[in-house]
């Protein structure tokens, strides 16, 4: 089948797998393809050509996957304020640094205590970085528990080590052991606990959920650096090369 024959037929397998397209019959005064091209011709080059039907596919979930990084680097651009200069949002590191690391996590998810030592260890390395949290409680209640007493520990300026110590934590996030934690990092639990109680902190957590979703964050870790977001855990050197990348395309 020569070349101009097998686009067709490229084009017709996409539209036929997209369901966009139609019977030879029903398209014969709609489409010129069907003027050249007849079922039992199709039939017989998909037979004999079934990997036709895997470069269509691979060439769709190709463009799917370019449009979606594009709209993901918009909604970022969009959003660097709320991402970047949210006052709701602890920040760690140094206050002022040039460099905006911000990460959606849940302090139940074991992929966010596999990275939390990175990410604390960058911090002590590079003097440039601060870091923004976004709690981002995905996996139940204990998760949104944990959220609500992390951001209550800031009024008694504990929240960093208390952030680090539930990442660290392997136990079950239940308010027993939240406590039992606040009260190893030096937080007074009578205060946390009725900190815990204002319903800001779920104001703040639905803010970060709706902001995940508009970037296409659905699952924790997930990092940011300028327009660049990478999902998973990432050890020391990831997150270094991260920062990097994001200094090359200044």
């Amino acid at each position: 089948m020569n070349g101009t024959l097998t686009s067709r037929v490229l084009a017709i397998l996409v539209l036929f797998v997209t369901g966009c397209g139609s019977t030879a019959s029903e398209t014969k005064h709609a489409s010129p393809l069907s003027n050249d091209l007849t079922d039992a011709a199709i039939e017989r080059y998909i037979r004999t050509h079934p990997e036709v039907i895997m470069q269509s596919l691979q060439a769709m979930e190709t463009k799917r996957e370019v449009e979606q990084r594009e709209q993901q680097r918009v909604a970022l651009v969009a959003k660097q304020s709320e991402l970047i200069s949210d006052p709701a949002s602890p920040v760690s590191g140094n206050p002022n640094g040039e460099i905006t690391l911000i990460e959606f996590y849940d302090y139940r998810c074991g992929y966010c205590k596999q990275a939390a030592s990175a990410v604390t260890e960058l911090q002590k390395q590079d003097s440039r970085v601060r870091v923004v949290y976004k709690d981002f409680p995905i996996l139940g209640e204990a998760s949104v528990l944990a959220a609500k007493a992390a951001l209550a520990s800031q009024a008694q300026g504990k929240h960093q080590v208390f952030h680090e110590a539930l990442l660290a934590s392997h136990g079950e996030m239940t308010k027993d052991e939240i406590l039992k934690i606040a009260v190893r990092v030096g937080l007074n639990t009578k205060r946390l606990e009725a900190d815990m109680a204002n319903p800001m902190w779920q104001t703040i957590i639905d803010k970060n959920r709706s902001l995940a979703q508009e970037l296409g964050i659905s699952g924790t870790p997930g990092f940011i650096v300028g327009t660049e977001l990478v999902p998973g855990a990432l050890d020391l050197n990831g997150l270094k090369d991260l920062i990097a990348r994001a200094g090359l395309r200044k």
